[in-house]
């Protein structure tokens, strides 16, 4: 290769002889990035949607394809994020497709030693009748002084900060009507 050509092929002269001072031009690419398309060229449709992580609420612009999501950006719609996302909330396409994502329920009976999978009915009613069992052996209907207390103080909830605030509402409203006192969410931790 002649020094000539070298010196042609170099940036900073092609911004020289096109007059492209701030290299913001056509002066400054390179045959691979003349061929580069965007990742969401070939996305069939967008849907909005929220970002699952925290209590935020960062506004999410996902690329679907034959069904599948193909990209997930922030939404400079969003009056909370404008178009910005966290790492966690820009890598949540992992959290809707990965491959080791799990679909069933599991479940380790005690000093069990291997997962099993259950229908989630059934795990579900195990649920139910562990609570409702634990809160009729814990039940308080007065304090010690005489007071009413009507509680019970062996069941706790903690909820996680993907939920929104009317999830966290509904599981307020449970817990209460259930008597449970402990409830905290990690957004607030």
């Amino acid at each position: 290769m002649d020094v000539a050509n070298l010196l042609g092929r170099w940036p900073v002269l092609r911004q020289l002889r096109e007059n492209d001072l701030l290299g913001l031009g056509p002066s400054v690419q390179s045959p691979r990035h003349k061929e580069l398309k965007p990742r969401i060229d070939e996305a069939e449709h967008v849907v909005q949607s929220i970002c699952p992580y925290c209590a935020v609420g960062c506004g999410q612009l996902v690329y679907v394809k034959d069904g599948d999501v193909t990209h997930i950006e922030g939404d400079p719609a969003s009056p909370i994020s404008r178009g910005r996302l966290c790492p966690k909330g820009q890598a949540s396409k992992s959290f809707a497709s990965s491959p080791i994502r799990e679909y069933k329920v599991k479940y380790r009976r005690p000093y069990g030693t291997s997962w099993e999978e259950l229908p989630l009915e059934q795990a579900m009613e195990m649920i139910v009748d562990r609570i409702l069992a634990t809160r009729e052996e814990t039940w308080q209907a007065e304090t010690g002084n005489g007071s009413p207390a009507n509680r019970t103080l062996a069941i706790g909830n903690l909820g996680g900060a993907t939920l929104d605030n009317e999830e966290n509402y509904l599981i307020k409203k449970l817990m209460t009507a259930l008597g449970v006192v402990s409830v905290e969410n990690q957004a607030r931790i």
